[in-house]
């Protein structure tokens, strides 16, 4: 039951009539529609609807009709302790650091209830703590965790767990609660300084060892981690401190002991070590608690080691001379044994290249010697290995280089520096340069430097050219007479004589070869004798290309036209009435009386003497005809008409040609002229007395002609 309704107009006599709605209402809550009372039919939760808003009415049952107007009202949910606190955000995992002061804040927890706030204590929740004490608290209003100790270790214990509890009904009997678990841990501070476990180390090492190489670990304990614990180790004193190193390993946090300087035993057989480990990250509040730093003695002890021999020197360089007779001397290395036994020592070297097999070495004094005759021009320099063993011990061995200079004699000629291509002008003048020329030696510079140059002293002098030394180690080639001409002579040959100064002195002779050449009137070349011929046209090379292609393309022309001629063939006869006649035609012109190539006239002239030889004019003849000359046969003795009807008769009985008609035409000309040729052909061949040095003051354009008929000219006064 909730509440009851009631109208002014009922009466009691059920003629009234009340009618819920609104939310909730006819499900959650029902009315009795005569008396007007309200029930719930379910539990209501004020967390889940805190209140309702229902609308009533009362009407005429009969007439159905409002007797009054309709009325609001609420229904609100009064709230009781049904929700226990919870830890919405549990369970908590914080970490504080360690030696913190007391009352430190670790973490703020907090709980929430569902149940209303503002009525009574249902929402009103105090925290306390269940497990975590001596060592945490926890604020009983604020859920503020704090140490409760001062200076937790975090050596001693590290983790802790605290389970926090929330109560509602400000704590009292009845509240409901709900816990969680704040896991702690405790983080590392730099609290504690590093430790030698002993004060005293030794260490044994070889005299053997190697250096750059480990030989030792030492290491200071830490009880810190991270950061906290590293340190760093230097070697703060003792008489090692120049022969040991040492570094620290960041990951295992050790010393590491390095050789920096090779042992003796035989020298010294310890040493001592003072090494100190010190923190690198310090916390100054702790710093009474230092110092965080912590040092020990390490005594080193030296092992005896049969040790190789060792060379008095790290290297060896020697020289002889080349062209040295085998087996001389070329120098001596020195190997002792550094062992107190001080054993013998023996010799010897690596074959392992080339080279070392040039040389030879006593077994007992070290003295090295040549196996070879040596030249410096071919292998200046040479590399061999000398090893040194003990006798007593020949497993032992050490090795030392030996490079040896072949040092240079004078036994190489001098000869120039290369091919020289001379070219003296035809228009030179007496005393002109006309190349300059070097030499070179394959000695070194203390044989031959200074080179002399001469002309042959066992020949006659030249009377073309002469040499000039210029004492630079260089030599000019000069001109002695005024004038050269090509076709007198195209090429001279002048041998040269070269000295060097070496001790002895060497000599050599060459030969140099001189052409002679057309220049302009500046020296520059423009032809030589092997292109005599074309630059005597007047032609360029452009243009001298554009003939042959020209000439070229004509020949493959006439190539063509007689292959295409050849390849095509007529059927004999196409049918009875086709009947072809067969006319060849000669177009050959001929040269005149003095051309016997196109026709054969003594067939003509003689046609007896050319019985016998039976060659058609139609046909290419396999051989060649000779032509024959009979001067002296008269005109009255030829029978050109006999000679026709002999020419007939065979074409017709001859069964080697194709049965087709044939015009074969004969001329003669006569015998040549009384009067002779007017060809300019022969006028070559004669003389003129005229004077052409008028063609020099033409102009270079006939230039090239005026050097022509002057050459001609000089040739015929010579």
């Amino acid at each position: 039951y909730i509440l009851q309704l009631h109208s002014n107009s009922d009466k009691g006599d059920g003629s009234v009539k009340y009618i819920l709605t609104g939310e909730g209402a006819g499900t959650i809550f029902i009315i009795d529609d005569t008396t007007g009372d309200i029930h719930s039919t379910k539990s209501l939760d004020r967390e889940q609807k805190t209140h309702y808003v229902l609308h009533a009415q009362a009407i005429d049952r009969r007439t159905n009709k409002p007797l009054e107007p309709e009325s609001e009202f609420i229904i609100k949910v009064q709230d009781i302790n049904d929700n226990a606190p919870k830890f919405t955000d549990g369970p908590y995992i914080v970490t504080v650091p360690e030696m913190s002061e007391m009352g430190t804040s670790v973490l703020q927890v907090t709980a929430t209830d569902a149940d209303d706030p503002t009525y009574g204590n249902s929402a009103r929740v105090v925290y306390s703590i269940l497990q975590g004490q001596p060592y945490f608290s926890v604020d009983p209003k604020t859920g503020v965790i704090r140490t409760a100790l001062h200076n937790m270790d975090r050596e001693a214990r590290e983790h802790y767990s605290v389970v926090i509890q929330a109560k509602d009904m400000a704590g009292q009997v009845g509240g409901l609660s709900g816990s969680t678990t704040v896991n702690i841990t405790l983080t590392d501070v730099n609290d504690n300084p590093p430790r030698f476990p002993q004060k005293h180390y030794q260490l044994y090492v070889p005299e053997s060892a190697q250096v750059g190489s480990a030989v030792g670990k030492i290491k200071a304990n830490d009880a810190d981690t991270g950061s906290n614990a590293d340190m760093k180790y230097t070697i703060i004193s003792g008489d090692g401190s120049g022969v040991f190193s040492i570094s620290t390993d960041k990951e295992t946090r050790e010393g590491i002991i390095s050789l920096k300087k090779p042992l003796n035993y035989e020298k010294k057989k310890s040493y001592t070590l003072n090494i100190e480990g010190a923190n690198t990250h310090l916390d100054f509040r702790f710093s009474h608690l230092g110092p965080f730093k912590d040092v020990t003695m390490l005594k080193i002890i030296v092992g005896d080691v049969d040790e190789p021999p060792l060379f008095t020197m790290p290297s060896y360089v020697m020289e002889v001379y080349e062209n040295a007779k085998i087996g001389t001397a070329v120098g001596t290395v020195t190997a002792q044994d550094p062992d107190a036994a001080n054993s013998l020592v023996r010799y010897f070297i690596d074959h392992n290249t080339e080279e070392d097999r040039y040389f030879t070495i006593d077994a007992s004094t070290g003295t090295i010697k040549t196996a070879k005759i040596f030249d410096r021009e071919e292998t200046p320099w040479y590399n061999i290995t000398v090893a040194a063993s003990e006798i007593d011990n020949p497993g032992l061995v050490s090795h030392v280089p030996v490079g040896v200079r072949i040092l240079d004699v004078n036994d190489n000629p001098p000869e120039l520096a290369r091919e020289y291509d001379v070219v003296v002008c035809e228009n030179a003048k007496p005393g002109q340069v006309i190349q300059t020329i070097t030499a070179t030696d394959k000695d070194n510079s203390a044989n031959g430097a200074r080179f002399h140059f001469s002309l042959d002293e066992g020949l006659s002098v030249n009377p073309n050219f002469t040499l000039r030394d210029n004492e630079d180690n260089t030599a000019s080639i000069l001109t002695r007479r005024r004038r050269y001409s090509r076709t007198t002579q195209d090429t001279y040959y002048l041998p040269v004589l070269i000295s060097d100064g070496g001790v002895p002195p060497l000599s050599s002779s060459s030969t140099l070869t001189i052409r002679v050449c057309a220049c302009e009137r500046d020296g520059q070349v423009r032809t030589c004798h092997a292109e005599a011929f074309l630059s005597s046209t007047g032609l360029s090379t452009g243009a001298l290309i554009a003939i042959l292609l020209c000439v070229v393309i004509l020949l493959a022309i006439v190539v063509l036209f007689i292959t295409l001629r050849r390849s095509k063939k007529e059927p004999l006869i196409i049918s009875e009435e086709d009947v072809r006649e067969n006319v060849v035609t000669y177009d050959d012109e001929g040269g005149g009386e003095e051309d016997t190539e196109a026709f054969d006239i003594t067939a003509l002239r003689n046609p007896s003497a050319a019985e016998e030889l039976k060659y058609r004019r139609d046909v290419r003849p396999e051989v060649k005809p000779v032509p024959r000359h009979h001067p002296s046969l008269s005109l009255d003795s030829i029978d050109v008409q006999e000679f026709i009807k002999q020419r007939l008769a065979e074409a017709d009985l001859d069964p080697s040609v194709p049965p087709y008609d044939s015009l074969q035409t004969y001329a003669y000309e006569g015998h040549r002229s009384e009067t002779g040729s007017i060809s300019s052909l022969d006028s070559a061949t004669t003389h003129s007395d005229q004077d052409y040095n008028y063609l020099g003051d033409w102009g270079p354009e006939f230039k090239k002609l005026a050097e022509l008929y002057g050459e001609i000219e000089s040739e015929r006064t010579t």
